[in-house]
């Protein structure tokens, strides 16, 4: 960290074997992402409830290039916050998870969603159970009667529109998840 971690303790007397367990704690979230400007703790002791006894809220304050990191955690997000030593645990995991994201987001390896591909039926035996895609591309793709969404197999018609994934099979290539898409209608003017 660039600043000094920054620990405050509100509604409560904090103990030094709290301010190491925060001080190692922020020591881990160095190792996680190198990038971290500074770091603010802050401890709370809310009400105190008769059969419960206190219920701790941690928060913690990141910044880091390009953004602040805010995690919050208290009693209302988990029952077993009457334990101090808990509440800062969560607190911490939470901050680390934030911060496993941020630094795959700046490292640009965030998981990116693969577009299906589209196409048309071009062939269909119904008696058999399979048919094939004709893609954009002119390749013809093979597709089992299984590998068709919502069991619309029977209702697929010659040159209806589909979207599917693509994998390999013994005789080549394969679709699998075929979903209708639908016929889109041209409207002359």
């Amino acid at each position: 960290m660039k600043l000094p971690l920054q620990i405050n303790f509100r509604n409560m007397e904090g103990s030094d074997a709290m301010k190491q367990n925060i001080e190692e704690r922020a020591g881990k979230l160095d190792q996680v992402c190198e990038q971290i400007m500074s770091c603010r703790v802050m401890v709370e002791a809310q009400h105190r409830h008769h059969q419960s006894g206190n219920l701790y809220h941690v928060r913690i304050d990141l910044t880091v290039p390009g953004t602040e990191l805010v995690v919050s955690r208290g009693a209302q997000d988990h029952h077993s916050h009457t334990d101090v030593y808990v509440a800062i645990r969560d607190a911490f995991d939470a901050a680390r998870r934030q911060l496993e994201n941020y630094a795959r987001k700046r490292r640009k390896e965030v998981k990116t969603h693969i577009e299906p591909l589209h196409g048309r039926i071009s062939q269909l035996f119904l008696k058999d159970g399979y048919g094939k895609i004709e893609t954009s591309d002119k390749r013809e793709i093979y597709f089992h009667r299984n590998s068709v969404l919502n069991g619309d197999f029977e209702k697929l018609e010659l040159g209806a529109e589909v979207s599917f994934a693509e994998e390999s099979g013994d005789s080549g290539p394969q679709a699998s998840t075929v979903k209708v898409t639908g016929k889109h209608h041209y409207v002359e003017v």
